[in-house]
């Protein structure tokens, strides 16, 4: 119990394997894992990026460079797992760019358009 309070009394910060978390008032040491140190930092969904979900194929590519959209527009057909998908514009803008093209195989997370 005597190590515990020396625990509380100290400041939010890491102990060896060991940090100090603060939830509703109530300090608690807890053991961090090295998975967790290990993760990569959340990066925000940027809207104006359009990502590949799965692996898959590009089937048909509607937009090109410098074409203006209107949120809903085809941009794509995108082909995984034996469906086709069609991508269509999150918001209204230009096309600043096209990443791939048809026939193009993509990977999990891998750019195919931005939109400005």
């Amino acid at each position: 119990m005597e190590e515990f309070d020396k625990i509380n009394e100290m400041d939010d910060k890491e102990i060896g394997n060991y940090d100090i978390i603060n939830i509703d008032g109530i300090k608690y040491r807890t053991l961090i894992p090295k998975k967790y140190l290990d993760r990569k930092p959340y990066k925000p969904i940027n809207i104006n990026e359009i990502y590949a979900f799965i692996p898959g194929t590009i089937l048909k590519v509607y937009v090109k460079k410098k074409d203006k959209v209107k949120k809903g527009d085809k941009l794509l057909v995108f082909q995984a797992m034996k469906m086709s998908n069609e991508l269509v514009a999150p918001i209204a803008g230009v096309i600043e760019d096209v990443f791939i093209k048809e026939g193009d195989t993509v990977n999990k997370t891998q750019i195919l358009i931005k939109i400005k």
